[in-house]
């Protein structure tokens, strides 16, 4: 089975997916935003635009995950976001086309919750003490010029099911994906301080420098 989990830049998908793979024995997490870094590398900085628009990721996607789904014994989980209906069914349609059990999940957040989100990734604790309430959203200036578009177009239909997690936790988003995929999840049994370590932990390892 793949979960592939959609939403806005900053909506929660990383931290869904790995929540999922630690009280899901035997899953793992294929990023497909790995292979659009890696072409992005390839390219001279004044072209590396959208990977997505590339047509090498969009193949490099489905051929690594349907890979994954066919060789690996247990779930896949993608975190990505799509909102192009064309690029969609290139890669989450194609993978449904080639026989793999794929369930997709949009989570969604009202526009104020999500810039709350961006201001608290990586170091955004730190950079808002130092340099105001603001600064960290100055970082993710990309994310933010990408939000409104990302929640107009993925309030769609194609884009369902859609998951509202303005008032909800990562462990309680992902138990509703399970539930909804017919998984079971491990209980979670990790206490508030631990869970928000290991989530900066996650984000960190997530922060781009190029």
């Amino acid at each position: 089975m793949l979960l592939w989990i959609n939403g806005p830049f900053g909506g929660g998908k990383t931290q869904t997916a790995h929540e999922i793979q630690r009280r899901l024995p035997g899953s793992v997490v294929c990023d497909p935003e790995h292979i659009g870094f890696g072409l992005h590398r390839t390219l001279p900085p004044e072209l590396r635009g959208n990977f997505q628009d590339l047509a090498s990721w969009r193949q490099g996607v489905v051929e690594v995950l349907d890979l994954a789904l066919t060789e690996h014994d247990g779930v896949v989980i993608a975190p990505m976001t799509v909102t192009d209906p064309g690029y969609f069914e290139e890669t989450v349609g194609l993978l449904s086309e080639r026989g793999h059990d794929v369930r997709h999940f949009t989570l969604l957040a009202e526009r104020e919750t999500v810039l709350e989100r961006l201001r608290e990734r990586g170091f955004g604790h730190l950079v808002k003490y130092v340099a105001g309430k603001d600064a960290p959203l100055r970082r993710e200036s990309w994310a933010v010029g990408q939000l409104d578009h990302c929640l107009e177009r993925l309030r769609e239909p194609e884009f369902a099911e859609h998951l509202w997690t303005d008032n909800t936790t990562v462990p309680k988003t992902a138990d509703r994906i399970a539930v909804l995929a017919g998984l079971t999840l491990r209980p979670n049994t990790e206490g508030a301080l631990r869970t928000r370590l290991r989530q900066t932990r996650i984000g960190l390892k997530h922060i781009r420098f190029d």
